[in-house]
């Protein structure tokens, strides 16, 4: 079995993939984080989405980008470290306008 979670792209990030969602899969006994959900992206996409998502020179995930994890913004879990669940959907959101 393997645990699969359901990422979400919007705007540049539906750009750089080319898609708008994506299952991604890991073995059913690891244990997954919005963090390793990312580098799992980033080792598939490369370097648009690489920039897009860490800062060039602190290599943080950009602090613009927001992060839903079934409806629920992760920051109020544990951020980054926030744990998935098989069936989870992970939403990156990029920063709202205002206006």
């Amino acid at each position: 079995m393997k645990l699969q979670i359901v990422v979400r792209f919007f705007t540049s990030l539906r750009e750089i993939t080319g898609t708008r969602e994506e299952n991604v899969e890991f073995p059913e006994d690891k244990k997954v984080n919005i963090d390793i959900v990312l580098r799992t992206l980033n080792k598939k996409y490369g370097r648009d989405f690489h920039e897009y998502v860490y800062d060039g020179e602190t290599g943080q995930v950009r602090s613009f980008l927001q992060f839903l994890v079934n409806g629920k913004s992760a920051l109020t879990e544990n951020g980054l470290e926030t744990r998935l669940e098989e069936g989870d959907v992970l939403a990156i959101l990029p920063p709202v306008g205002g206006g």
